[in-house]
């Protein structure tokens, strides 16, 4: 019997269990579509449940951001009102205080010291013989512009006060010995980091915030124990031209909000001045005049500026000009103008006021050439332009 003989005598007896098998998995299949279809009507639901939920916090949110839009509306106007007032009030304020001006504080005083330095003995207070013809002083605060904010809360940035150099010094901190500087001020404002700037390493560390760059050269203040020395280096070829000792004895932080700074090196329309202060007369502050050449004392004078609640100082036209503020800071002011030609009239002394920002000024460097001040403020480096007027003779 062949192969295909037999299976066509098997196939009756197979039939009935396939039919059987077929049934099976018809109904399995069947079952698995039903289950699908309850999975998809389920879903169908939640899904429609949960757009009516997303439609409804959707309006809710739009109703939330109207809401809150007007708020900030309504905030922007109050806040605008509200500069607006005072902006009025400062102006107020600043007329006020204008009316009824401090002392200027142009009194000579005759009283010569018990110590005396040789080099200034016989002229010490005497009435100063001006080098120029400047017979400016500042009105008021004409601009300000604040360019950036560049390390730490104290320093001093400035130029060149007689060179017309466009570079940029940076002083960072009360104690330190590098010098960064910056080709221009284009390059300081721009750029947040020092890879723009050059670096000078100073032989000898710095103290306090009362340095200057003057001519090519930097004088900056170095402290030995309990002396101090005015060290001039030159900026061209790195190296110290001259260091002198500052002859004055026992010497105090010449401001009373600066307490790191002991001498402050300022320049005008005359050359350079050295502003400080001793234990013999621990309230008040000491005016020199410095010889740019060989940092020898010229002139020396015992001021009328009290050191309390001082901040700052410089000289214009031969006039120290100390700027004060509160020990929480406010708004800094010119609050004491010594001149020490005895030409400015104690009606032509303003009080000064600078606009309020972040602190108390670190620094406050005068630019004769530039007429304008530059200044760090807790970190912030600051430019004032000042308004100048004549002084009216005694």
């Amino acid at each position: 019997m062949g192969p295909w003989r037999c299976l066509l005598l098997l196939l009756p007896l197979l039939a009935p269990a396939l039919r059987a098998q077929q049934q099976q998995f018809m109904e399995y299949v069947e079952r698995r579509i039903t289950l699908l279809e309850e999975r998809i009507s389920q879903w169908h639901d939640q899904s429609s449940r949960y757009s009516t939920e997303l439609r409804d916090f959707k309006n809710q949110v739009l109703g939330m951001l109207e809401a809150a839009e007007k708020e900030r509306e309504a905030l922007r106007a109050e806040a605008e009102g509200a500069a607006v007032r005072v902006d009025r009030l400062e102006r107020e304020v600043d007329y006020l205080e204008t009316q009824n001006p401090a002392p200027p504080c142009v009194e000579v005083d005759e009283t010569l010291m018990d110590k005396q330095v040789a080099t200034a003995k016989q002229r010490k207070n005497e009435k100063y013989t001006k080098l120029t013809d400047c017979s400016d002083t500042i009105a008021s605060v004409r601009a300000m512009k604040i360019l950036k904010r560049f390390g730490s809360s104290s320093g001093l940035w400035t130029k060149d006060a007689a060179g017309s150099s466009e570079k940029i010094y940076v002083f960072d901190g009360t104690a330190n010995d590098t010098v960064y500087v910056f080709p221009r001020m284009r390059e300081f404002t721009l750029f947040s980091a020092t890879r723009k700037a050059a670096r000078i390493k100073l032989p000898y560390p710095w103290v306090g915030t009362g340095h200057l760059v003057y001519d090519g050269h930097l004088y900056y203040i170095r402290q030995q124990g309990q002396s101090f020395q005015v060290i001039k280096f030159n900026l061209a070829n790195k190296t110290v031209v001259d260091s002198s000792v500052f002859p004055a004895e026992e010497q105090i932080p010449v401001f009373g909000l600066s307490p790191s700074t002991y001498i402050e090196v300022s320049a005008d329309e005359e050359g350079l001045w050295a502003i400080y202060a001793t234990k013999e007369d621990e309230k008040n502050m000491c005016l020199a005049k410095l010889d740019p050449a060989s940092l020898d004392i010229e002139q020396m004078w015992d001021t009328p500026c009290p050191r309390e609640n001082a901040e700052g100082a410089f000289v214009v036209c031969g006039a120290l000009h100390v700027v004060y503020n509160t020990r929480l800071p406010s708004r800094a002011r010119v609050q004491c103008v010594f001149d020490v030609s005895g030409t400015l009239a104690p009606e032509d002394a303003s009080l000064v006021y600078f606009p309020k920002r972040y602190g108390s000024h670190a620094s406050l460097k005068y630019s004769p050439r530039e007429r304008q001040i530059y200044a760090w403020d807790d970190g912030y480096q600051i430019i004032y332009r000042m308004e100048m007027k004549k002084k009216l003779e005694v």
